[in-house]
């Protein structure tokens, strides 16, 4: 683990932290890019796992014919979604769970989406976590992100590389990049990157993922990132 990496129990005591006030710090401010992501994940539709979803702040937005499962490893976070599912009749969401982003309780070819909203670039393990989104995805499914992505290069660039570390004890990670994740569906090989553009006037980027039939190739080029 290098010195700017994450680890469970930072993020756990991070989100903890979170949990009473991310609706009001954070629910205006992601807003964009979660409609954003709920509109790619609606165009494929059926079953799908919100990977990360917190308080459940996006689960009231998604269409009632769909089926849900949130999962999300901090435990204060997730019992705000129960109180939401209650509170506001979600009959569409089949559970909430506790579990490790990096170790998934599914079986293989389970969801049809798997969506992660401002979190993959936050969990200790994101590769590993990619992995699994993977596995438990019907192949033609898709993995859909919305994220704020590091800087390539340039002044922005430096400076999430100096904030990095202390970044860790708010739990995020800001020098991640899409470059990332391009390298990491190029050493997986069950998913192509199938789209990259910025959403949210232009603070955050959106990334799909399609899962490949077996055997087939990962070669196709993403859709350019675009403004």
């Amino acid at each position: 683990m290098t010195t700017t990496d994450l680890d469970r129990a930072t993020v756990e005591e991070a989100y903890a932290r979170w949990a009473p006030v991310y609706d009001v710090v954070f629910g205006a401010v992601f807003d964009a890019g979660r409609k954003a992501a709920i509109a790619a994940a609606e165009r494929v539709g059926g079953r799908i796992l919100e990977f990360g979803v917190g308080t459940g702040l996006a689960l009231p937005s998604y269409k009632r014919s769909n089926r849900l499962v949130g999962v999300d490893i901090s435990e204060p976070m997730l019992q705000k979604a129960r109180e939401r599912v209650e509170k506001d009749g979600l009959s569409h969401v089949e559970g909430l769970f506790l579990m490790d982003g990096a170790d998934l309780g599914f079986a293989d070819n389970s969801f049809d989406v798997a969506i992660a909203q401002f979190v993959i670039t936050v969990v200790p393990q994101p590769e590993k976590t990619l992995d699994e989104l993977a596995r438990v995805l019907k192949p033609g499914g898709e993995i859909i992100l919305v994220n704020h992505l590091g800087a390539e290069e340039g002044l922005r660039a430096s400076f999430e590389r100096w904030f990095a570390r202390r970044a860790r004890k708010l739990g995020w990670r800001p020098e991640f990049q899409l470059a990332r994740l391009h390298a990491w569906a190029q050493k997986n090989g069950t998913a192509e990157l199938i789209e990259a553009k910025n959403v949210g006037l232009g603070v955050y980027t959106l990334v799909r993922f399609r899962k490949l039939a077996a055997g087939a190739s990962n070669e196709a080029e993403p859709t350019a990132l675009a403004g």
